[in-house]
């Protein structure tokens, strides 16, 4: 793999699909309604933009969008559930106590799901079927197994064939990739190589600090070579670059974290290099209007890039093949 070098630099999209499911554990979801709905708004609206900027992605959505309603979400349960020592973590037993037609709104999307599905270059991956965390305690292999099979067969049915796993709370378990390559995972989506980034499980609030601050400064030090795209278990790990933070409202502050991103852009172009960014459609929930024109305004800078330094856009699956075919 370390010696299918491109010349031309990548910018590489992968967006974590989740609505409830990926903070039902932290948020009320009576206190969420509007937050996503906008998010169900903006999924068009990123897609749009994709569309028109000629961008590849991949969506790794949460398996559990995947059904209709809660009737199909219980008619679908795994035969082994995640026995977390934190209950609380389990999306299995959330479920099980707040079903209600009032959110399934919230919980799930076959429609956005076929819509991506559908849209010119973009890419359906897996978030495991219930947001599942490979790295708390109480949980197994086996169990592991049982979720992303279910994941795998609920995609299957909408004739989604996925060959990328992005994991949930980046809890990147490389005891685990023989198990995804077994179920046909090719690729997953790794973690930044810096210290902040690892051990994310424990999310210490060292770590929290630092993540924030590299979001406005530091060295433009978050692409890289294609080289350093490694394998494990016949599973091709793509370091993330950068997390786009949602607007925070202080406009100083977005603004730096904005131009960050398009700094890191250009140097990855004129570079060669691979720059991995990502984040969560409901990330722009709060601020949808000026979450996109962010977005646009990035996907402007990246098409300055391609016409200057010949940088291409790729989701997770062609890089891989790109890689691949060289």
């Amino acid at each position: 793999m370390n010696k299918l070098i491109k010349k031309n630099g990548s910018l590489v999209i992968s967006l974590d699909f989740e609505l409830l499911w990926g903070v039902f554990d932290k948020v009320e979801w009576t206190d969420k309604v509007e937050y996503f709905r906008n998010t169900r708004k903006v999924i068009p609206e990123i897609l749009s933009l994709f569309e028109e900027y000629h961008i590849s992605c991949t969506w790794a959505c949460v398996g559990m969008l995947f059904n209709s309603g809660w009737d199909e979400w219980n008619a679908n349960l795994p035969d082994r559930l995640p026995e977390y020592e934190n209950e609380a973590l389990s999306s299995y037993r959330y479920g099980k106590a707040v079903q209600s037609p009032k959110n399934e709104e919230l919980c799930f999307a076959p429609d956005l799901i076929s819509l991506i599905k559908n849209s010119r270059n973009q890419s359906i991956g897996t978030h495991t079927y219930s947001h599942y965390y490979l790295k708390e305690k109480g949980q197994r292999l086996e169990d592991f197994e049982a979720d992303l099979q279910t994941a795998t067969r609920l995609a299957a049915d909408l004739d989604i064939e996925m060959s990328s796993i992005v994991f949930p709370r980046n809890q990147v378990n490389e005891e685990y990739l023989s198990c995804c390559n077994r179920n046909g995972i090719k690729i997953a989506r790794s973690n930044p190589d810096t210290w902040y980034w690892r051990a994310t499980e424990k999310d210490s609030l060292m770590q929290k600090i630092f993540r924030s601050g590299d979001a406005y400064l530091g060295t433009k030090d978050k692409s890289y070579q294609q080289a350093k795209i490694k394998e494990n278990s016949n599973v091709v790990l793509q370091p993330a670059s950068r997390f786009f933070r949602p607007v925070s409202g202080n406009t100083l502050l977005d603004r730096m974290r904005l131009k960050r991103i398009v700094d890191e852009i250009y140097q990855a172009a004129k570079n060669g290099e691979v720059y991995h960014l990502w984040w969560h459609p409901h990330n722009f929930g709060n601020s949808p209007s000026k979450s996109l024109n962010e977005l646009r305004h990035i996907l402007q800078h990246f098409t300055t890039c391609k016409h200057k330094y010949g940088f291409q856009s790729q989701s997770m699956e062609s890089l891989n093949d790109l890689m691949v075919n060289a």
